[in-house]
C-alpha cells in the first residue's frame, strides 16, 4: 500500500506530545530525526534523548484526509501559528533495502575503512572494521568520530596499549587495535555501551584485546595512547581523571568539541598536555597534543 508521511518540527521538550498527537489522531507510525547537526553522545542508562529541533514525522495511510487532522495540530499550543508541516507520499517499497543502500563504506586516513555488514571490503588488504549504521554510539559518519578515526590512522599504534575513554560503540579502540595497538581499555557511563563495545569487538576479531569498564572499576594504568570521544563538559570536568591515564610524552586526541568550545577544554589541560593545531570538521573540533615529561 501506499502511505502519506506528516512532518513537523519541535523542540525537545514537546517532541513527544507531538508524537502522541499524531498517534491520536491515526498514524500508523511516528519517527523522531535532528532537524539540525546535533547527534547525541552517550545517553544515560535506559533514557531516551531527542534533538533540541527534533523533526517529528507521522505514518498515515495514503487515503487518509489529512485536512482534519492539520486543524487538530492547528490548535495545539506549542506549534507555531500559522501551522508549518510537509506532506510526502511515500511509495510501498522495499524500504528497509534503500536504506541499507545509502550507506557505503567509508574510507579514514586513506588506509581504514568503516564497511557496514552487507558490504565487502572494498580494500580486503587494508584494516577495516565491520559496523552497521543506527548501532549505539557512533558509526563513523559523524564529523566527531571521523576526526578521530583520522586522527589514529596517523599514530604508530603497534604494539601500544590505548585508553578509548566514553568508548561507546568501541569504533575508536576497535579502531586502534586493527591499526595495530595491542591492548584497549574502554570505559563508558553506560553499561549498554560496554556491551555494545564488546559485541562489536567480538565481531571483528579483537574481544580478546579489549578490555571494557565502567569509570570506577577501571584499572590503574597509563595508556601509550589516549583518545575522548565525548563532550566538551565532560572533557573539562574529567581532565585530572583523563590526563593521569597518561604516560610521558603519550599522544591524546580529544572530540565532541564545537568551535567555541576548544580554548575552554584546552585550558583544562594546560598543565599536562602540549596541544598541536586544533583539527576542524564543519562545526565540531578535535584537539590534540602529547603529554609533559613529567
Amino acid at each position: 500500500m501506499a502511505w502519506i508521511q506528516l512532518t513537523l518540527t519541535t523542540d525537545e521538550a514537546h517532541a513527544r506530545q507531538l508524537g502522541d498527537i499524531l498517534m491520536a489522531n491515526q498514524a500508523q507510525a511516528v519517527t523522531y530525526r535532528d532537524a539540525k547537526d546535533a547527534p547525541i553522545f552517550e545517553p544515560g542508562p535506559g533514557e531516551v534523548q531527542l534533538w533540541s529541533q527534533t523533526l517529528v514525522t507521522g505514518l498515515f495511510p495514503a487515503e487518509t484526509n489529512i485536512q482534519p487532522i492539520l486543524s487538530n495540530l492547528a490548535k495545539v499550543s506549542f506549534l507555531g501559528k500559522p501551522l508549518q508541516y510537509k506532506t510526502d507520499p511515500l511509495e510501498d517499497k522495499d524500504w528497509e533495502r534503500e536504506w541499507m543502500d545509502n550507506f557505503k563504506p567509508i574510507c579514514f586516513g586513506g588506509k581504514f575503512w568503516v564497511v557496514p555488514s552487507w558490504h565487502e571490503p572494498p580494500e580486503p588488504s587494508q584494516p577495516y572494521i565491520l559496523l552497521d549504521p543506527g548501532m549505539a554510539f557512533g558509526t563513523g559518519t559523524h564529523p566527531t568520530t571521523a576526526l578521530c578515526l583520522t586522527w589514529l590512522t596517523e599514530q604508530d599504534l603497534t604494539g601500544k596499549t590505548i585508553l578509548d575513554f566514553g568508548c561507546g560503540s568501541g569504533i575508536l579502540g576497535i579502531a586502534a587495535l586493527k591499526l595495530g595497538a595491542a591492548r584497549c581499555i574502554g570505559t563508558d557511563i553506560d553499561q549498554q555501551a560496554l556491551i555494545a563495545t564488546k559485541e562489536n569487538a567480538q565481531r571483528n576479531g579483537v574481544g580478546d584485546c579489549f578490555e571494557v569498564y565502567l569509570p570506577e572499576h577501571a584499572p590503574q594504568f597509563q595508556a601509550d595512547v589516549v583518545i575522548a570521544n565525548i563532550l566538551a563538559g565532560p572533557l573539562q570536568e574529567l581532565s585530572s581523571v583523563i590526563a593521569g591515564y597518561l604516560k610521558p610524552k603519550a599522544p591524546i586526541a580529544m572530540s565532541g568539541i564545537l568551535h567555541r568550545q576548544t580554548e575552554a577544554v584546552k585550558a583544562a589541560y594546560h598543565n599536562q598536555v602540549e596541544f598541536s593545531e586544533n583539527r576542524y570538521e564543519g562545526d565540531w573540533s578535535l584537539i590534540h597534543g602529547v603529554a609533559y615529561n613529567h
